[in-house]
Parts: structure tokens; sequence; C-alpha cells
């Protein structure tokens, strides 16, 4: 992996992340139904920018990093509900917040620059 591609790099460390959270409330908590929607959402992003790196045009790069996007919101709603539900303990999730919220905006921005390059170039 590049060190120098910010979002690959925080995606992929805060998918490690959520697989040490899912795999602790699964074994501590015995929460199984919603630590695995987070589990599937919070390492699809990662999994999505992987993708979108090796996208064969830009539209296909911006397809995927949409997608990427969507997951980071989907995950964003899990931790909260999570949290307001006392599944997860308070310091965790405010952590965990802060991580996704870094990635929306870091996503959110190249898409942003994308749609601008797009209409300038249009």
């Amino acid at each position: 992996m590049k060190k120098d591609n910010v979002v690959q790099v925080k995606s992929y460390d805060f998918a490690v992340k959520i697989v040490r959270v899912c795999r602790s409330l699964q074994k501590d908590r015995k929460e199984f139904i919603l630590s695995k929607q987070l589990l599937r959402s919070g390492t699809s992003i990662g999994a999505n920018i992987e993708e979108a790196i090796g996208g064969q045009s830009k539209k296909d790069f911006f397809a995927k990093l949409t997608i990427a996007y969507k997951e980071a919101r989907e995950t964003h709603y899990w931790i909260r509900l999570m949290s307001d539900t006392d599944l997860l303990e308070k310091d965790s999730a405010s952590d965990l917040l802060s991580d996704i919220e870094e990635l929306l905006r870091i996503i959110g921005s190249i898409q942003k620059t994308i749609r601008n390059s797009h209409i300038r170039n249009s």
C-alpha cells in the first residue's frame, strides 16, 4: 500500500479497528446482528477505495468512490446506534465517530474535486 495515499491508509486502518471492535462485541457481548452490519459496512469502505484506485476509467473511479462514501454514511449510522443503545462504550464510539467523520470529509472532498474538474472540462 502506498503510504502517500491518505484515504487508502486511513480506510484500511479504520477497517482494522472495526474488525477488532466487532470481534469484541461478538465475544464479550454476544452481539451478532448489529456487529455484522457494522463489520460489513465498516470494512467495505476500504475495499471500495481499493477498487476505485484500480478503476479502469475516471467514471469507474468516481462510481466506486461514491459507494465508499455511502458505506461510510451507513457505518456512521451503525456506530451512533450502537453507542446510543449502550452496545459500544462512549469512548470507543467517540473514537470511531471521529475516524469515520474524517473519512467522510476526505472522500467527500475527492468527490467534489472530481465533479468540479468534470464541470470545467465539459
